[in-house]
């Protein structure tokens, strides 16, 4: 049990803690793996449709997928990221003493 003040982390609190942050990681990871995996399979059904079975050939279209998808839901994740720090540093500075 780790002490902060007179109040402790108590079990519930870290595991709540930990849960949230693994769901923001999941919500946040998903339009980056959502947009590679979709140009992924589109790039691998038009090499299998063409017989042409070069591995790198997906590499450059995946990066330029992933990196749009960062530019276009940037914003949304920085607003997510900064509202859990901030009602996480919230919840710490509550557990403080009164």
């Amino acid at each position: 049990m780790l002490f902060l003040g007179a109040e402790a982390f108590d079990d519930g609190f870290v595991l709540t803690l930990c849960t949230k942050a693994l769901y923001l990681v999941l919500v946040l990871s998903a339009p980056m793996l959502l947009s590679a995996l979709s140009v992924g399979l589109l790039i691998s059904i038009i090499q299998a449709t063409t017989q042409v079975q070069e591995q790198t050939l997906s590499f450059v279209p995946k990066i330029i997928a992933t990196f749009m998808s960062i530019v276009l839901c940037g914003n949304w994740m920085f607003n997510m990221l900064s509202s859990f720090t901030i009602s996480t540093l919230a919840d710490i500075a509550r557990m403080g003493p009164k």
